[in-house]
């Protein structure tokens, strides 16, 4: 048996080229047995057909087939966020030029973890992830002496928790953790893991932070305090007042961290960037490029206000950054990340970057939230729906007019498991509502009209 082809080196390319054209049309063929945005039959018609895609984990011999079955097979059995009824979620469908990047990244297969795994890689990162936190922080008031940065990390989970390991290195162990009731449940999870203080929950009764209750919070708990805003909440997109969250923030001598991970992508629209006025004030800010980016995952960032807070990362390790290397010039890269190993996905954001241009992903952002508005005015013209509020960003909130919760939540698995739309859900003000989160820039008003036509349609139990 001959020696399988390498991705990388001289016969990468010619040996990937014929498997990419297996993989494309695998691609072709999955989606079309699969017919819509979800399979349909629920998750044990999906796990029936993995199986017999798979019938041996670890054959004997190998089957030069297999690369199309299971490429056919996941694509067959796969939710595709490029579909206009697949709206559930913060899911975006990336780009071809990024997806591309991607591929490249793949096949050279550098890691992060050392100069000398990823030389270009390296300096691509150091230049990208700063040229995006000098966009975080525009006039960024001028506490710092130096430049601002940012950490490229698997997403706002990831992000949120660096942020509250910074805030505890810089402010002590005994800095506790005020947030929303509105926040990311990454939020109290990363201080459970990080040993802090139980965080407080400040009310959000409009959806958004309470500025008042947070005030009262301030003034009675002992500090040093870490409060985080959100900028995009999950449920419905919405945005904490973030100028006033500063102020208090400043007044009380309390550090501020905003999760930006959905609502950060506003950044490249000058259209609807005001909406993030008061950003700049934050000590850190975690940013999804994999949300309103459209970015395959994964595309997070934490930016960083004041670069000197990344000292609590430094690790040592002399295979990796011995003091002579790094006197000699050798970059340290194994404070960029609390990870070891790490793939380089600043090369796909690198390309959208330079491919499109501020105007090209601001264009993108602007679709996808007139799309909303869109959605957001045929809801309310529609007499058996019920519109939740206008949308912030780019999710919209709805459900059958005088329908109970278990109605709403019997629609959308219905939706489903019929494989025909995928609708998120999610309970304000006592209600559970049915989320549509539109990042595809391609919706057109039918697919819209479509959506819509499909929850009206849905049989009684």
């Amino acid at each position: 048996m001959s020696t399988p082809p390498l991705a990388s080196g001289p016969q990468g390319p010619p040996a990937l080229r014929p498997l990419l054209d297996t993989v494309l049309d695998a691609l072709h063929t999955g989606a079309t047995a699969r017919g819509g945005p979800l399979p349909a039959g629920g998750p044990s018609a999906v796990a029936a057909r993995v199986r017999d895609a798979m019938t041996d984990i670890l054959p004997e011999k190998g089957d030069p087939d297999a690369l199309r079955r299971l490429v056919h097979t996941l694509a067959e059995g796969s939710a595709d966020p490029a579909h206009p009824w697949c709206a559930a979620h913060l899911h975006c469908p990336p780009l071809a030029v990024a997806t591309a990047a991607d591929l490249a990244v793949s096949a050279l297969n550098p890691s992060l973890d050392s100069w000398d795994q990823a030389p270009a890689a390296s300096e691509l990162e150091a230049l990208v992830t700063r040229a995006l936190a000098n966009e975080v922080y525009t006039d960024k008031p001028p506490r710092p002496t130096a430049d601002s940065d940012a950490l490229v990390t698997t997403g706002g989970t990831e992000s949120n928790q660096l942020a509250l390991l910074l805030a505890r290195e810089t402010q002590g162990p005994g800095v506790r953790l005020i947030h929303g009731a509105n926040a990311h449940h990454s939020l109290p999870r990363a201080a459970w893991l990080l040993g802090m203080p139980e965080p407080v929950a400040v009310p959000a009764p409009a959806g958004t932070l309470d500025p008042a209750a947070l005030d009262t919070a301030l003034n009675t708990l002992p500090g040093p305090h870490l409060v985080t805003a959100t900028a995009g909440t999950t449920d419905a997109g919405l945005i904490d007042p973030l100028p006033e969250i500063a102020h208090l923030c400043t007044i009380h001598g309390a550090r501020l961290h905003i999760d930006a991970a959905y609502g950060g992508g506003l950044l490249f629209s000058n259209n609807h960037r005001p909406k993030l006025t008061g950003l700049n004030a934050a000590d850190t800010v975690t940013l999804d490029l994999h949300k309103l980016g459209w970015q395959p995952v994964a595309a997070g960032l934490l930016a960083v206000r004041d670069p000197h807070d990344l000292t609590a990362l430094h690790q040592h390790a002399d295979y990796l950054n011995a003091d002579d290397d790094t006197e000699a010039g050798l970059p340290d890269l194994l404070g960029r990340s609390p990870r070891t190993t790490r793939r380089p996905d600043i090369l796909k954001i690198a390309v959208t970057l330079a491919t499109l241009g501020r105007t090209g992903l601001g264009t993108l952002v602007d679709q996808v939230c007139a799309h909303a508005h869109h959605l957001a005015d045929l809801v309310d013209a529609h007499p058996a729906l019920e519109l939740h509020d206008r949308p912030t960003i780019s999710t919209v909130l709805f459900r059958p007019t005088g329908a109970d919760d278990d109605t709403v939540a019997r629609i959308r698995r219905h939706l489903l498991h019929q494989g025909h739309a995928v609708l998120g859900r999610t309970r304000l003000h006592g209600r559970l509502w049915l989320k549509a989160t539109l990042l595809n820039p391609h919706t057109t008003p039918d697919d819209l009209t479509g959506l819509l036509n499909l929850v009206e349609g849905t049989p009684p139990p």
